[in-house]
């Protein structure tokens, strides 16, 4: 049954102590995962709203990924590290920790097949590990700025990460050599007056049949520190490697994409967070302009979509996990 964007409304509401940053459903659809301010990673049972705390972190926790079998949670932190955690844990303790980067960790990825987890950040290399002990695989070196994104091909052959530059690397995974790069120049800006770069690639997506890849982030940055800037996603062909369609918004003009995912229905949802609030923005495959928007009631962070396809999560500075709801969509009524 497909889900119906206009019926979106807030379900359920998590709070905690400090401002929130990231957030991810566990593959298994029972917990909700968010980073905090507060250095520590939260997990809230759905069902009962029970909430337990993660705690070794050094710094905020950037981004998290999960394991295939839904067991391990690993979470990457700007403390330098990368911990693996028991994902259902009554006293959560970390498996293992390993020092992954020098400079904050932005991005983990896990590969489809389970094997292998990918880290990228400020030290501009993107690295390999094993998911079963941690161990190093390789390196795959050549991103001349911050690494902020990274996404396993499915077929397992290729990852993806995304750079401060609006730079998309594509790497043979078992080689790692760079196979081709995808320009999304449009997500970066340099300000002169202010000397700051700014934007980046804050997210990469595939649409369901692996035919696109979505990049998103921000555009129109013309003051940068004032936090001016409107939300954009870039729709690119896979084979052959084209640009097809921008996804922009008219009325949001201080906003970041944070993350995009492509509902199993076919459409975009994207999460914006910046001067204007929070809002989740709904795009059509062919829409330059949403064709709905959904107010979050404050400035949001990131997002992520549930297995089941109905519920979206959104962390908040304002302390709360909050999950949309969209509503399965009647079905169409034969025609007489």
């Amino acid at each position: 049954m497909k889900a119906d964007p206009k019926a979106a409304h807030i379900a359920q509401e998590f709070i905690h102590e400090a401002p929130l940053i990231n957030c991810r459903f566990d593959p298994k659809g029972l917990f909700v995962f968010a980073t905090s301010e507060d250095r520590s990673i939260i997990r809230w049972e759905l069902a009962s709203g029970k909430k337990t705390v993660f705690s070794a972190h050094d710094s905020w926790v950037g981004d998290l990924a999960f394991s295939i079998d839904g067991a391990t949670l690993i979470s990457a932190g700007y403390d330098d590290m990368l911990i693996w955690w028991p994902v259902a844990a009554e006293k959560p303790e970390p498996i293992r920790k390993v020092k992954a980067h020098s400079g904050w960790i932005r991005a983990v990825a896990v590969s489809k097949d389970g094997k292998y987890v990918a880290s990228g950040g400020n030290d501009r290399v993107v690295k390999l590990w094993n998911v079963a002990d941690g161990a190093a695989v390789r390196e795959f070196p050549g991103h001349e700025r911050d690494v902020y994104s990274l996404l396993f091909h499915p077929n397992g052959q290729f990852l993806l990460s995304g750079d401060l530059k609006g730079q998309v690397h594509q790497w043979e995974t078992a080689t790692g050599k760079l196979a081709r790069k995808f320009d999304a120049k449009d997500l970066h800006s340099y300000n002169g007056g202010q000397q700051v770069d700014f934007g980046g690639v804050r997210s990469i997506s595939f649409t369901p049949d692996l035919k696109q890849i979505i990049a998103a982030g921000l555009h129109n940055a013309s003051n940068p520190l004032g936090a001016v800037h409107e939300p954009i996603a870039i729709r690119f062909d896979w084979e052959p490697l084209k640009l097809t369609k921008k996804h922009l918004t008219d009325d949001v003009k201080q906003g970041v994409l944070w993350r995009v995912v492509v509902h199993p229905d076919g459409h975009l949802i994207g999460c914006s967070g910046g001067g204007n609030g929070g809002f989740l923005l709904f795009w059509a495959p062919d829409g330059d302009k949403p064709f709905h928007k959904f107010s979050l009631g404050n400035t949001a962070r990131e997002m992520d979509l549930h297995p089941d396809g109905l519920r979206i999560a959104t962390v908040h500075y304002d302390r709360k996990l909050r999950i949309t709801r969209l509503e399965p969509k009647a079905p169409d009524k034969p025609k007489s």
